[in-house]
């Protein structure tokens, strides 16, 4: 008998793996966590039915999440995670030893023990030393600093439950004040193409706007998620993620990397004219 895991990305589009054996199940004090062993994918992890990482294809996510804003400004030296319990925000970030303090905050701590049992090289590097965490909800935690980080990385969950909160104008707004001069947001805004997603990727950039004089998105293939297209924002007091890109700097640094370079990083900000469309009623122009 064949099993398959399944899931919706709209009332008429499904996205299947075929599973080998389901790892682990649990509900946590906040959701459900999966785990399943796949012959295309290896082995997968889902939040309340939607897939969070696969170990074939995580690194396109976790690179383009970090060296984007790591090559506009390679000196970062304090940054916040907020979500990113699997590790692999975390893992890219130790890669670089100008950064000299990470604070993690993620409100389910059974994620990074399930990635820590489950994902080996996905979670390698929590046991860092410069890292300190937080079990906490990630906009509480915000609401309290000023000034105090170089780059702010959110790297959360779909935009329901518990990630909620991370797609708000408050939320926004508390990072911007953590933020120090030249500071960075990046953050997850799902994917562009099914409706009940874009919403949520519209939204996102209008309140970062409302906070930010710069403030693109960014674009990056990943097959295990909704439609296989997958967009970021980057959010700034002043650094352009294009012009203002230190390729030879980070060049410099020969990081291997199996997905992200300065020639992606450059054209990861060229938008194609669906998204722009969905954008063109933000509520304040910019070039994306």
């Amino acid at each position: 008998m064949d099993l398959w895991f399944t899931e919706q990305h709209t009332k008429d589009v499904c996205f299947s793996i075929r599973v080998e054996k389901q790892i682990h199940s649990e509900q946590s004090k906040y959701q459900r966590i999966d785990v399943f062993e796949s012959k295309e994918f290896g082995r997968f992890l889902t939040i309340d039915g939607k897939m969070m990482l696969t170990e074939k294809d995580e690194f396109i996510y976790h690179e383009m999440i970090v060296h984007v804003p790591m090559a506009v400004n390679p000196g970062v030296k304090n940054v916040l995670v907020i979500g990113g319990g699997d590790g692999g925000t975390i893992r890219e970030l130790t890669r670089y030893g100008t950064i000299e303090k990470i604070d993690l905050v993620e409100v389910d701590k059974r994620v990074l023990e399930v990635s820590r049992a489950y994902f080996p090289e996905v979670s390698e590097k929590l046991s860092d030393k410069r890292i300190s965490f937080y079990f906490e909800d990630g906009l509480r935690f915000i609401r309290e600093k000023e000034n105090e980080y170089d780059l702010i990385i959110v790297d959360s969950t779909d935009p329901f439950g518990p990630g909620e909160g991370l797609f708000t104008k408050e939320f926004y707004g508390s990072c911007c004040n953590a933020l120090k001069e030249n500071g960075i947001l990046v953050n997850q805004q799902e994917c562009p193409y099914y409706a009940d997603y874009s919403k949520f990727m519209k939204r996102a950039h209008q309140c970062m706007q409302e906070f930010f004089p710069v403030c693109r998105i960014y674009q990056a293939q990943i097959p295990s998620y909704p439609s296989g297209n997958w967009v970021f924002g980057f959010a700034s007091k002043g650094l352009n993620p294009v012009s203002d890109l230190r390729d030879s700097e980070w060049n410099k640094l020969g990081l291997k990397t199996r997905y992200y370079n300065t020639d992606v990083h450059v054209g990861s900000f060229a938008i194609p004219n669906y998204i722009r469309d969905i954008l063109a009623d933000t509520t304040e122009q910019q070039e994306f």
